[in-house]
């Protein structure tokens, strides 16, 4: 069956940008490190396709997940694509619901996560609150809310980054990611990601943003001002020629990169 281009770009965003699989074996162990308990009810906010929530009920049959997002389309694309990939057991444990995340749940989770800077949807500080409030709401006692954030001046400047790889089903794919011109007063910047297909076609300005940048303090102090009792930054460790190592540590002070990404957790 030919692949709509909706389903493409979520498929091609899955395989460019997203570690699901990392994320729900590596992310855990700082909410154990803080809380003394091992996490198995999660919340993937933002979550687009669902895909770290499909991972995560695949890793024992106590894992339970809800992904929320707002968007339909790409909800109908996480139930019919990753969720109906699941097996029966595994489909039963994970929920998906058209909602604001500024709304709290009525279940509570054990730990939520807002990945691929999607914190920086929100351009004031009050509607930033809202969503740190009603996440705290949706927490269990000790829950831990994970923020993935990124920053430096190199995330600021005008560029063009290209990748490559060969994709099942698409052939080699080139992904281009875009940067604009950012704007020191209001804080924003926008962002694209597009896709060159194997047959030479184009999918323009598949994933567009119009981003505020907060910075790691602004965000720990929301967070504080939002009743979280702790927050603790996972900074990137980097190699000898100053390469990132896809490996995290607790730290409170941290060199001046030209671009970074991090976490932020922030425990009830």
């Amino acid at each position: 069956m030919k692949k709509s281009s909706a389903q493409s770009k979520f498929r091609l965003y899955e395989e460019f940008v997203q570690s699901p699989k990392w994320q729900v074996e590596y992310l855990p162990q700082f909410h154990t490190w803080l809380s003394g308990k091992e996490p198995l009810r999660f919340r993937e906010d933002f979550c687009g396709s669902a895909r770290v929530a499909c991972e995560w009920v695949m890793l024992s049959k106590k894992h339970t997940a809800l992904g929320v997002d707002l968007d339909p389309r790409v909800l109908e694309y996480a139930r019919s694509v990753n969720r109906s990939a699941l097996t029966p057991d595994q489909q039963s444990r994970i929920s998906l619901l058209r909602s604001d995340v500024r709304k709290p749940t009525r279940a509570r989770f054990d730990w939520i996560g807002a990945f691929n800077f999607s914190i920086f949807e929100f351009h004031e500080r009050d509607e930033l609150l809202k969503y740190l409030r009603a996440a705290r709401e949706s927490l269990v006692p000790k829950g831990s809310l994970f923020l993935e954030v990124a920053g430096g001046a190199g995330f600021q400047i005008p560029s063009h980054e290209k990748r490559s790889k060969l994709i099942q089903g698409f052939g080699r794919v080139t992904q281009i990611w875009e940067q604009h011109h950012y704007d020191p007063i209001q804080q924003t910047n926008d962002y694209a990601i597009h896709f060159k297909l194997a047959d030479g076609k184009w999918l323009n300005g598949a994933f567009t943003y119009h981003w505020r940048i907060w910075g790691l303090r602004e965000l720990r102090d929301a967070l504080k001002e939002a009743g979280y009792s702790r927050s603790v930054v996972l900074w990137e460790k980097s190699g000898s020629k100053g390469e990132p190592l896809h490996e995290f540590l607790p730290s409170e002070e941290a060199p001046n990169h030209d671009f970074y990404i991090a976490y932020i957790v922030a425990t009830k």
